[in-house]
């Protein structure tokens, strides 16, 4: 504690979110919390019910599965448009009408007659989700930057790891008394529970003087100007790759672990709760971390590691060695990996474009889930088994470890203010 209170700053330069008082900083953490795990919880809670849905709607595995790429697509386009929307009328308009749009798309996919019409619904559910993604991200930038911003990027990503956990779990007892429908009835009512808790809690944290009107050029200049910095690109590109590895997990697993290894769905919920507990214990790690170390070295060794663990989970999905725990192992290994990776490279991204906050966190996001939405069908293309989600896991590790070495360059970045100053000296 004595080295963290040597770093911090003056009162006068504390952010705004460091100046609040602590029940109500609290609060306001406890809801971004919330909106962060609105997009995880529409992902995850219908995984058990992918192949019961592929029997009700007489369909094919790969196609329930582009149900989740029209979920990522909806997240990846909905924040591209919310982001700058929010930079230029406020946060919580965007927000709050996203949310609504959720809750809307929830209430008829409960009634949804066919596949295609799901697909549609889970876009929307997407779009709306994305609201509270890309405006979570940026209320964090409004109010944080630096150390604290990587800190508490870390926290959200606690929220990240605990829906994937909670929401098959969720999805195997819907399923254990009602059908796949129900799981669109809970996302409903967690949807308009979630909108309230914003609606109540959050302030407008961008002031009307710091609104960005440009109108569309305004906001296309933003978006050029941040494809011409080498280093935000790559770390976009850094935390994107490192998304489609988790996806390539997330789409691929209930058809891996049930339909390949015969487990019910409850068991699946247990198993996919051991994956986020990974990610979970990297990333509160990360906190701690983060006093000795920089957000670019512990990124840079988080992609290494986690490119040798999938080379592992590669070798021996694809010579059956080790049965379920030899997959299960370097599996969990890469994804505590990508969760020591995921709260660094946004707040080193972010970090660079304070000014244009909801566009930066918009685009990051939009390559996060856009690139997820690629995977997510790529391991249904390639066979739905072991071998395929282990192939689409490396290479998402193997693309993201190249982009931050080659691109990056993580070494050459500075130590920017807020970060421990031992660091330096590493």
């Amino acid at each position: 504690m004595a080295e963290t209170r040597t770093l911090t700053p003056p009162d006068a330069d504390l952010s705004p979110g460091e100046l609040l008082p602590m029940g109500r900083r609290f609060r306001i953490v406890l809801v971004l919390g919330l909106l962060t795990a609105l997009g995880p919880l529409t992902i995850d809670m219908y995984l058990p019910s992918l192949p019961t849905i592929t029997g009700d709607l007489h369909t094919t595995a790969a196609a329930v599965q582009l149900t989740l790429t029209g979920t990522l697509v909806g997240l990846a386009f909905g924040q591209l448009l919310v982001g700058p929307l929010s930079d230029a009328v406020g946060r919580r308009v965007p927000l709050l009408a996203g949310i609504a749009v959720h809750v809307l798309a929830s209430v008829l996919c409960v009634i949804a007659p066919n596949l295609a019409l799901l697909g549609t619904l889970r876009v929307l559910q997407g779009l709306g989700a994305a609201a509270a993604a890309v405006v979570a991200m940026a209320i964090v930038r409004d109010l944080f930057d630096g150390f604290a911003a990587a800190r508490l990027f870390s926290r959200l990503m606690l929220v990240v790891g605990v829906a994937p956990i909670l929401a098959p779990t969720i999805g195997g007892l819907v399923l254990s008394w009602t059908s796949w429908r129900g799981v669109f009835v809970v996302l409903t009512l967690i949807g308009i529970g979630i909108m309230t808790a914003a609606a109540v809690v959050l302030p407008e944290t961008l002031p009307v003087a710091k609104r960005r009107n440009g109108g569309v050029l305004g906001t296309v200049r933003d978006y050029g100007r941040l494809l011409t910095d080498r280093v935000y690109v790559g770390l976009t590109l850094v935390a994107g790759l490192a998304m489609a590895a988790l996806f390539a997990y997330v789409s691929g697993s209930s058809y891996v672990f049930q339909d390949g290894y015969g487990m019910s769905e409850q068991q699946f919920a247990l198993v996919f709760a051991g994956g986020a507990i990974g990610l979970i214990g990297a990333t509160q790690l990360n906190v701690r971390l983060l006093r000795r170390w920089t957000p670019q070295q512990i990124m840079s060794a988080a992609l290494l590691a986690g490119l040798a663990f999938g080379l592992v989970l590669l070798i021996l999905a694809a010579t059956g060695i080790g049965g379920l725990v030899g997959i299960l192992i370097p599996l969990w290994l890469v994804l505590a990996m990508v969760g020591f990776a995921m709260p660094n490279a946004p707040a080193l991204a972010l970090s660079r474009h304070g000014e244009a906050a909801g566009t930066a966190a918009a685009l990051l996001g939009a390559v996060q889930f856009g690139v997820g939405a690629l995977a997510a069908p790529l391991v249904g293309v390639l066979g739905v088994g072991a071998v395929a989600m282990a192939v689409v896991v490396f290479g998402g590790m193997l693309s993201a470890t190249l982009v931050c070495f080659l691109v990056v360059r993580p070494h050459r970045l500075p130590v920017t203010e807020g970060q421990p100053a031992v660091a330096v000296a590493h």
